[in-house]
């Protein structure tokens, strides 16, 4: 009888995409390949433009994202809206002597 062998897919860990759930070993996270399949990217497509990832690695990260869908939707609110406060900021900095 040959051994199970099980690999993890998915980990956190405090300090590395700010503590959310990613790819093992990569700094893919899972909310990115959910947006990346929610533009219309296929799991084939996703792992040929990052062909360090596998089939099971894109399919773990969107089985994590059913798992907690609630917690993953609102990671990528929190983002939308730390980007949109950045660019309202950026768009009322200072006026350059070219303008």
């Amino acid at each position: 009888m040959q051994p199970v062998i099980e690999k993890q897919h998915i980990e956190s860990t405090p300090g590395v995409c700010g503590g959310k759930p990613r790819i093992a070993g990569h700094r893919i996270r899972v909310q990115d390949i959910v947006l990346w399949t929610e533009q219309g990217q296929s799991a084939d497509e996703i792992i040929s433009s990052f062909p360090q990832l596998t089939l099971a690695d894109v399919y773990a990260a969107l089985t994590f994202y059913h798992d907690y869908q609630a917690k993953i939707d609102a990671d990528i609110r929190q983002d939308e809206e730390i980007i949109a406060q950045f660019k309202a900021r950026k768009g009322n900095g200072p006026i350059s002597s070219t303008e």
